[in-house]
């Protein structure tokens, strides 16, 4: 079937190797897509572990390749699960990414927060996707880092390279009057005329709800507690129950979510000690985080971009602890919106004075909301995005005529090395 009487297709990818807002991120675009335009097909490449946990439209599926994990303290990575080393992992992605994409042949590959992928892994999906004449769009959050600590990174990965030569357009998921992600780099003068503000992503409720019994059973108001994927999460936590046990008096209790990537440990200590409190409830991790968060009085969190587009798409009081470490992402973040008045901050870098968190529990529902400041496009970014694509699904295919569907592909490898044939 020719490419040009087919439904369009686009392909995302997110390299998910630390907490849940990649994927996160990836899930609401798709889901954005096919609402605008049910013919469409949206296919997700994620190393996510908990992808399949999330609620998809209809025409949306992922294809999940072999996780890594990143260390917090070094930033450096290794296989999640399977025991080959992470070159060897890396090496199995690489592949994946490509050969899917050589089968699926999309009509537009968005590629999210890291250009290259992950140490590279997608460099040979681009340039493959490059010689069909398929647009590629690199989407990036509102901040990445500390511009200084960027530039270093980028010009390491020699990054500008697949700015400049091999990406269409450039998406920024956010809005100059927060941030400008890329502010602060030598950026070629054709990388800045490819860059385009969306606004923040705003989260809707999942379609359907399946709380746990135990905040179902939650009838007071309270305050969700929330470090995301959690595997950096566990000063958060200490710092919200120490306030409680320094002052059992805070008005409103709390629903402690800690996240699937927190540390086993950890997260039985937190329990014991919110097991104390009547008005403290605890959960691993539920995908309806938003339905927690509309219900909830204030939010505590650490800030990455997916709870930052929550807080404000479901106009909560939130304070937010930034995490600092490896990254200043969260604080930067935090930082402008606390200056916009759409937060709270509180900066764990100063001591985590139980009072101080006890204070700031206290005064949090009294806090103003989001939606007291008046910051024009805000949360335009679903819209706008839906508009960039279907600019980009106009475009003519440039490529050589698509391989006829059902038909041999390039030769795969066998675990044994020998080459096979596959069908589509």
């Amino acid at each position: 079937m020719p490419a040009s009487n087919r439904s369009k297709r686009v392909l995302l990818y997110s390299h998910d190797s630390y907490g849940l807002g990649h994927v996160s991120r990836c899930r609401t675009i798709a889901n954005a897509i096919v609402a605008a335009d049910s013919s469409i097909s949206v296919l997700i490449l994620s190393g996510s572990p908990v992808i399949g946990s999330y609620e998809f439209r209809s025409g949306i599926d992922f294809v999940r390749i072999p996780g890594v994990v990143k260390q917090i303290d070094t930033g450096e990575y290794d296989a999640a699960n399977l025991r080959v080393g992470v070159e060897h992992t890396l090496a199995i992605r690489t592949r994946i990414i490509r050969d899917t994409a050589d089968i699926y042949r999309p009509d537009l590959f968005i590629v999210d927060k890291e250009p290259l992928g992950l140490r590279g892994e997608v460099v040979p999906t681009l340039e493959l996707l490059k010689g069909r004449g398929t647009p590629l769009v690199f989407g990036l959050r509102d901040v990445v880092d500390d511009p200084t600590q960027l530039a270093v990174e980028w010009q390491r990965k020699k990054v500008m390279p697949a700015l400049r030569d091999l990406y269409d357009e450039i998406w920024a998921y956010g809005l100059p009057q927060v941030n400008k992600p890329l502010a602060g780099l030598n950026l070629p003068p054709s990388v800045r005329h490819k860059t385009v503000y969306t606004g923040y992503l705003r989260r809707d409720l999942p379609l359907h709800v399946d709380l746990p019994h135990e905040i179902e059973e939650a009838t007071a108001p309270f305050i969700l507690v929330t470090p995301g994927g959690g595997g950096d999460g566990e000063d958060l936590v200490d710092w919200v129950l120490s306030a409680y046990e320094a002052d059992p008096h805070i008005p409103y209790g709390a629903v402690v979510v800690f996240g699937p990537f927190m540390a086993a440990t950890a997260r039985e200590s937190f329990k014991e000690r919110a097991a104390k409190f009547d008005n403290i409830r605890t959960l691993t991790f539920t995908n309806n985080l938003g339905f927690l968060m509309k219900q909830a009085a204030g939010v505590v969190a650490m800030g990455g971009y997916n709870t930052f587009c929550e807080i404000l798409s479901f106009d909560k009081r939130a304070i937010i602890v930034p995490r600092t470490r490896p990254r200043l992402e969260q604080f930067i973040r935090a930082r402008a919106a606390r200056d916009l008045g759409l937060i709270e901050m509180l900066d764990a870098a100063r001591g985590r004075d139980p009072h101080v968190m006890a204070t700031a529990l206290r005064q949090l529902p009294q806090q103003g909301l989001p939606s007291d400041v008046i910051v024009p496009g805000l949360l335009d970014g679903l819209p706008n995005v839906w508009r960039l694509v279907s600019k980009q699904l106009a475009r003519p295919h440039r490529g050589p005529a698509a391989i006829e569907e059902f038909t041999s592909l390039e030769p795969a490898i066998r675990p044994d090395g020998a080459a096979v044939r596959a069908k589509l």
